[in-house]
């Protein structure tokens, strides 16, 4: 955790003491994105865009130079999977939805110089990565259909003796990825891109390690706990018979892998401060 906190640092630090020279002049935007989020993990490994939702919030853009952008997003979305409706793992009969709150960093780089000045280049694809912060809160439906928050119950035996504490539902992510920005005028700017969020927990999904041993675990902390810990006596096989619970310390989730989400969307921002040129590199000379 050391060395990522160092990293994050490093990166923040680069990017935003970078010289930047050529600028003459700088502008803000801001505006609101919508769009749609989704995640890979353990129930749901390989399938892109697998069980989208909604998602939008707000942006806000520092344009340090027609290259360079600092951009900051609040992202507001909700992400699922489930055992029933991915490659693999069906047999463990597991699914989770949770909302996701962001609040992220990034830096842009543009492949092409972009301006908001008649006779100037008014569109850019880019490239983006920085940092966020994000919450989580997986959940999933009882078989009398009531909803339950996962980390709370501590379906891996976290927080009993000998086991670890419960995980945390606030973490770290890397976001990065590609867009593409469209200046109409000097005052509105339209745009659409597509970003990965490497995070540093495998609980988005709250499957993560090893199965603990369900007869304790019924003891211990209840009847519903233990059932929404391994869910598999609720399929059947070809006979009819409920099929038999996992032993412990059999694997329930890939430990060694860290889950990730992703937000797709279009954006509108609206430009304001130093209007009378931004992102500007050099201003013309004039000819007498």
């Amino acid at each position: 955790m050391k060395k990522t906190i160092l990293i994050i640092w490093m990166f923040c630090f680069v990017t935003f003491c970078l010289p930047v020279r050529e600028t003459r002049a700088q502008n803000s935007e801001i505006g609101a994105c919508v769009g749609t989020t989704f995640y890979l993990g353990e129930l749901n490994p390989t399938r892109l865009f697998a069980q989208p939702h909604l998602a939008g919030g707000i942006v806000y853009r520092y344009n340090l130079s027609p290259r360079w952008a600092i951009k900051a997003n609040f992202l507001f979305g909700k992400v699922s999977g489930s055992d029933a409706t991915s490659n693999g793992g069906y047999e463990r009969n597991l699914s989770f939805v949770s909302p996701i709150t962001e609040f992220s960093t990034v830096a842009e780089l543009n492949f092409l110089k972009l301006y908001n000045m008649v006779g100037y280049n008014h569109f850019a694809p880019y490239i983006f990565a920085g940092v966020s912060i994000f919450s989580f809160n997986p959940m999933a439906q009882y078989k009398d259909g009531t909803l339950y928050e996962l980390q709370s119950l501590g379906t891996e035996g976290q927080g009993l003796e000998g086991m670890p504490k419960k995980y945390s539902l606030t973490h770290f992510a890397i976001p990065f990825g590609i867009g593409f920005r469209f200046n109409i005028g000097r005052y509105v700017s339209l745009g659409a891109e597509w970003g990965i969020r490497y995070t540093f927990t495998d609980y988005i999904d709250d499957v993560g390690g090893r199965y603990y041993d369900n007869d304790l675990l019924r003891e211990q902390r209840g009847d519903i706990i233990a059932d929404m810990a391994d869910r598999t006596p609720e399929l059947f096989d070809k006979e009819g018979n409920a099929l038999p619970l996992h032993q412990a310390g059999e694997q329930r989730g890939n430990s060694t892998t860290h889950d990730i989400y992703s937000f797709a969307g279009a954006f509108l921002t609206i430009k304001f401060g130093n209007n009378d040129r931004t992102c500007e590199l050099k201003q013309p000379r004039k000819r007498h």
